[in-house]
């Protein structure tokens, strides 16, 4: 029976990830909705305060944000084909699986410090622009050599 199970999750499992985010990470979820025979997309912002259900098909991820005074809590399927991207804003600095003590508190006290610096995407952007800095400082360095070789025909 468990077999017949595994064979369906895996043809409805989502191919690409939706991105590497945790609970305390701000983001912007995409979300195609339907109206009638429009398709548009709609962009749910907020703080990820539970992840639930790791890498199974009945994975969902939950994401709080406030509207005009009131907390609104968004529970997402994580391989759902409405949700078409998840993009991080912000990562957070949490010890905590379950942000739910959020939920209590207003303003200012919901704030959660940023994490940074170990995000290894933006080691990799910044070894790159290190390596393109390195051949930018090089290539005017030849340059001027040709210059100077300009200058002395010019002269004779």
């Amino acid at each position: 029976m468990s077999n017949v199970i595994n064979e369906i999750e895996a043809r409805h499992k989502r191919e690409e990830a939706l991105g590497a985010f945790q609970v305390g990470d701000t983001v912007d979820v995409h979300v195609q909705i339907r109206e009638g025979e429009k398709e548009r997309v709609q962009i749910f912002t907020g703080t990820v305060i539970k992840i639930q259900g790791g890498s199974s098909i009945r994975a969902t991820f939950t994401v709080r944000r406030i509207v005009a005074g009131e907390g609104v809590e968004r529970t997402f399927p994580s391989h759902s084909p409405i949700i078409l991207a998840v993009e991080v804003r912000r990562k957070g600095k949490v010890r905590r699986s379950r942000l739910f003590y959020l939920r209590d508190r207003i303003g200012k006290a919901t704030r959660i410090k940023e994490r940074r610096g170990d995000d290894p995407r933006l080691a990799k952007k910044a070894a790159a622009e290190e390596s393109s800095v390195e051949e930018a400082v090089e290539a005017p360095a030849d340059e001027p050599e040709i210059a100077e070789s300009e200058e002395s025909s010019a002269g004779a």
